[in-house]
Order: structure tokens, then C-alpha cells, then sequence
């Protein structure tokens, strides 16, 4: 039996997820823009309810390709504001296309846009030593900066909160409790 942090209960999508995703190093600039996406469309909901829903996302957003999306025309978003496998709330939408075109100007500022976000851990992820789950931070000092950061190039919906969140999933930073099988100094990967 392994052991695991408690948030994802007995969900077999949400163990799935902790196992295979949540807390491992992204760097592929798609990867990020889907989880960056993800994460908008979760502010004020639960990730499970986002989980769920990702497949319908995928394929309402064309694989999360931010070229495509950063030209989407007001027929599209109609589309996306009908189509009741997404979260339909304009503004999140909005915040996705918008957010696309800043991914591209990051990406042209940076070579990519992995290169930007991870160079504020100095492409290292942070690893704590949380015992519980009350001990991990909503959003920390580094999330703040970060949300700074993006929304003064533009992206929308990404609050320190929703960053962090970001961090988490990206690998950026491992809040794997230290009991958990996936917690690096554990080595029974």
C-alpha cells in the first residue's frame, strides 16, 4: 500500500493525477500553457471539477495550442461560451486568448516560455518538507512575484494564488508531503 498526501482521497482521476503529474518537472512550453490555462479556469472551483473536465477542454481549445488560440475570432469564443463540457465563463475565456498572445511575446522575449518561469527557481524545483496537508502555503512570497510578473505582461487570471497552484502542478515547486511515495527524498519512485 502506498502511501500518499490526503488530498486526493480515493478518486481514481485524482490519484492518477497526484501519482503522475502533480509535482513533476514540466518544461515543454505546451505542457505549461495547458496547465497555465487549467489553472485560470480552476480560480474559485476545485481541481477535481477541472480534472474532469480536461478532456473537453483539450479539444474545445485545440490542444491548447496558444498560436491557435491567441487568434481566435468572435465566432470561436461564442463556440467556447456554448459548449457545456468547459467552464463557459466569458471572462476566463477571454483570459485564455488574451493570455496565449502574452505566452507568444514571452516565449519571443525568453527563447521559451519554460525558460522564463523556471528561471525564477533557477530551473531547480523547490522541494519542502511538509508533514500535513494545513502546512502547505495557499501561495507564497515567490507566487507573489510571479503573478506581478505575468500580469504586467499581460496575462490575466493569475493571481499568487492560482500560481502557486501553477508551481505545484509545473513541478516548480514539490508540496508532496514527506510521508508520500512521490516525495523526492523518499526514492521509491
Amino acid at each position: 500500500m502506498k502511501v500518499r498526501c490526503e488530498w486526493p482521497g480515493t478518486d481514481p482521476l485524482y490519484l492518477e493525477y497526484h501519482d503522475n503529474e502533480w509535482g513533476k518537472p514540466v518544461y515543454d512550453d505546451n505542457k505549461l500553457f495547458e496547465f497555465l490555462t487549467l489553472e485560470t479556469f480552476q480560480a474559485g472551483l476545485s481541481w477535481i471539477t477541472i480534472l474532469r473536465k480536461r478532456e473537453n477542454f483539450r479539444k474545445a481549445f485545440d490542444d491548447f495550442d496558444y498560436k491557435k488560440i491567441a487568434k481566435y475570432t468572435d465566432s470561436k469564443k461564442e463556440e467556447l461560451l456554448q459548449n457545456a463540457g468547459i467552464i463557459r465563463n466569458k471572462a476566463k475565456i477571454m483570459a485564455t486568448i488574451s493570455n496565449a498572445a502574452a505566452f507568444i511575446s514571452v516565449q519571443k522575449e525568453f527563447g521559451s516560455f519554460s525558460k522564463y518561469i523556471w528561471g525564477f527557481v533557477n530551473g531547480t524545483p523547490i522541494v519542502n518538507k511538509y508533514k500535513t496537508l494545513k502546512e502547505i502555503p495557499a501561495k507564497t512570497e515567490l507566487s507573489d512575484e510571479i503573478s506581478k510578473d505575468l500580469k504586467k505582461r499581460g496575462f490575466k487570471f493569475v493571481g499568487s494564488t492560482v500560481i502557486y497552484a501553477h508551481m505545484q502542478a509545473t513541478g516548480m515547486v514539490n508540496d508532496h508531503v514527506v510521508t508520500c511515495f512521490c516525495h523526492p527524498h523518499n526514492n521509491s519512485e
